[in-house]
């Protein structure tokens, strides 16, 4: 049987003693994987401010939008505005979060001449996924927040559920602590203003019990999450 060709992922992009200006100038012209050719652009993470010191907590979506991607920064569209409202309900300072994506690239079908999402396969995540790994191990976050399945299969592997153990605590060696939520986009898509509601106010809670880790009141979360089985 022929031999299949060998994965291509972004891992010999990253550069020696990576820091956050050097792994988003290296991110600029990646080409690990096809998305490149029809994403505008590379949408690296952003913290709120200057990433100096490192932020507390690091929330990893699974990949630009069509705003985010024209625009070159993440969580810049409706979900972005969305995400913002919570972070405030809930009591976390957005200047202590950092916003990454899984996949740096937008992925997309045409309808018209509208842009429309189109949900990234494994090998794109393979392919993307040292730049995630290269901005924890630069940024080393007390937690990092899972919105939606994609990046929470990423990093808490293929079997993980959200609808299972979303707003849960969860041992990991990329953060002290991990916390698997809905992605906002999926609140957008609630079918009326009622069932909206309820999904925000479910999505803020679970941001509580990250505002509470961060805060020094998740102590015993924090133990919990990594007590032996």
């Amino acid at each position: 049987m022929p031999k299949r060709p060998p994965v291509q992922t972004a891992a010999p992009l990253i550069p020696e003693s990576p820091t956050y200006d050097k792994l988003r100038k290296a991110a600029s012209g990646c080409q690990a994987c096809p998305l490149w050719k029809t994403g505008t652009q590379t949408v690296f993470g952003e913290p709120a401010g200057r990433p100096h010191p490192g932020p507390r907590v690091m929330l990893v979506g699974e990949q630009p939008g069509d705003q985010e991607d024209r625009a070159g920064k993440p969580f810049v569209g409706p979900s972005g505005r969305l995400l913002d409202e919570a972070l405030e309900a809930a009591g976390i300072d957005r200047s202590q979060v950092y916003v990454t994506n899984t996949v740096k690239h937008f992925k997309w079908t045409g309808e018209g001449k509208r842009r429309i999402h189109a949900k990234p396969n494994t090998t794109e995540i393979r392919a993307c996924l040292p730049w995630l790994e290269a901005e924890i191990r630069v940024f080393r976050p007390d937690v990092i927040v899972c919105l939606g399945a994609t990046a929470a299969q990423a990093l808490l592997g293929k079997d993980f559920r959200v609808t299972q153990s979303r707003g849960r605590p969860m041992p990991s060696d990329q953060a002290q602590v991990v916390v698997a939520t809905v992605h906002p986009s999926s609140i957008l898509r609630a079918p009326d203003p009622e069932a909206r509601e309820a999904q925000l106010a479910a999505f803020i809670d679970d941001l509580r019990v990250v505002a509470r880790l961060i805060h020094g009141r998740g102590a015993k979360a924090h133990e919990d999450a990594h007590a032996p089985m």
